[in-house]
């Protein structure tokens, strides 16, 4: 899929000057341009370039190398140490733009990944999408549900191909899990918990605002989110406890669970959610909450997301578990275990105070013979390999590249669930529950709550965001 043409580049820290055609990357002749190589023949080798080389996206770039059929481009990153060491790891020829502009103007890349902060997700996809790339984007898909709208506009109207990062839908293991609930393995799901305990007490501290370090463009690295003074709390990894860039443990990992509830029992329309919690303990200047507890009415089941940040307790087994009428499925991303449900007459289940049994008239239990029987059978999977999360989810959606087929994580899921993540945090703002209109994507009868589905972005990205949606 490589052009063998050479592309335009900056050195390292400097952005230069930026033609109109650049900023305005959503112009009908982007697509044009590369309208030629929306298929591919499997050989192929796929060109990739890498926006955000921070926790996760060191991880991608060291997967990717792995992956015979990738040839890493360019990467991309506005603090100039990681770009830097983002180069000299790849090494080779790559090329390193200071703006990720740049990589969507460079012809050799197909692909693009985008590992920043979750602030920039949606409108660095948006932007790639109508620069003729397709897009691995990471989770959360988005910072607020309007967004999700956006990005699925305009990777239909380019015909691109976007994969979210929520890699555990590549799992072998949380495939097989998929086939027994749909199966009925568990019989009928009535609740789903999720969860995420740690305790990090007393915070990452206070520090003062100051002055950017040498080589960090604060002002890229906010991109469309509000104009604040340089605080190393809000920058690198941080940034995911302030609601201007994030929303907190509810849309970090509260997305990778809801994920897979939507994926094995859906796809899933939320009637209802409320939340509660807040930053009760951590003492620190991040903003979202240490303590969360947020309830989803789906119609058929609740499920329930808690998290603590200030306090981990007795171990509390995996992180997610579905229960049903049958017995219940626990499973993380290292394997999974079935728990069946013992078979017993309803009136077993009354408890009896003394050893006459009920006063006449009451609640009598039944005499059992013979061995136990269960609902359900007893299964365990062990086989999750957390070393190789991402080589799945990468392998899909590089085929997906060449084969223009929807990958396992699709924009519509995506969207979806970064969709009840944010209206639980939404609820725990309002200190109200929300009733949700999935058709109309609107809060029902609360012009509030339904006001804040959408952000402004700050200039300039406000008029690069216009120009993509043709406003």
């Amino acid at each position: 899929m490589s052009h063998g043409r050479s592309a335009r580049h900056v050195d390292l820290g400097n952005a230069g000057t930026l033609s109109r055609r650049t900023f305005l990357v959503g112009s009908a002749a982007a697509a044009t341009a590369t309208a030629a190589r929306q298929v591919a023949a499997a050989s192929d080798t796929v060109g990739v370039g890498l926006i955000g080389y921070g926790l996760i996206g060191k991880r991608h770039l060291l997967d990717l190398r792995e992956q015979p059929d990738v040839q890493l481009v360019a990467i991309s990153d506005c603090h100039q140490k990681r770009l830097e060491e983002a180069r000299t790891l790849v090494g080779g020829k790559v090329r390193a733009y200071a703006d990720f502009r740049r990589l969507l103007d460079d012809r050799d890349v197909d692909a693009v990944f985008v590992a920043t902060p979750d602030h920039w997700h949606a409108l660095m996809t948006m932007m790639a999408c109508a620069a003729g790339k397709d897009v691995y984007v990471e989770k959360p898909l988005t910072l607020f549900p309007r967004e999700g709208i956006w990005m699925q506009q305009l990777a239909q109207r380019y015909r691109r191909v976007v994969q979210v990062g929520t890699q555990q839908r590549s799992f072998p293991h949380y495939a097989r899990a998929r086939e027994l609930i749909r199966d009925g393995h568990l019989g009928q799901i009535v609740s789903v918990r999720m969860h995420a305990i740690r305790n990090v007490m007393p915070g990452f501290g206070n520090p003062p605002d100051g002055p950017p370090p040498e080589g960090f463009d604060w002002d890229m690295f906010l991109g469309p989110a509000p104009l604040r003074p340089y605080n190393p709390n809000r920058g690198l990894y941080h940034f995911r406890w302030f609601w201007d860039t994030s929303g907190g443990q509810m849309t970090n990992l509260g997305q990778h669970a809801l994920d897979i509830v939507d994926w094995f029992l859906g796809p899933l329309e939320l009637k209802r959610v409320v939340s509660f919690g807040g930053r009760y303990a951590l003492k620190d200047n991040g903003q979202t909450p240490d303590t969360q507890d947020a309830l989803f009415d789906f119609g058929s089941f609740t499920a329930v997301w808690s998290h603590r940040e200030a306090s981990r307790g007795e171990p509390t087994g995996e992180g997610l578990v579905f229960y049903g009428t049958k017995g219940s499925l626990s499973i993380s991303r290292s394997g999974f275990t079935v728990t069946p449900d013992p078979i017993i007459p309803p009136e077993n289940a009354v408890p009896q105070w003394t050893e006459g049994g009920q006063p006449v008239g009451g609640v009598v239990p039944r005499r059992l013979e013979g061995p136990p029987r269960l609902w359900t059978t007893a299964l365990s999977d062990r086989s999750g390999d957390q070393r190789h999360q991402f080589h799945r989810h990468h392998r899909n959606f590089l085929d997906c590249v060449k084969s223009r087929k929807t990958p396992v994580s699709d924009l519509a899921s995506g969207h979806r669930v970064a969709t009840w993540c944010h209206l639980a945090n939404l609820s725990l703002q309002l200190g109200r529950s929300l009733t949700w209109d999935a058709a109309r994507e609107t809060v029902v009868g609360d012009e509030e709550a339904a006001g804040r589905l959408v952000r402004p972005y700050r200039a300039p990205w406000d008029a690069q965001l216009a120009s993509l949606l043709g406003q």
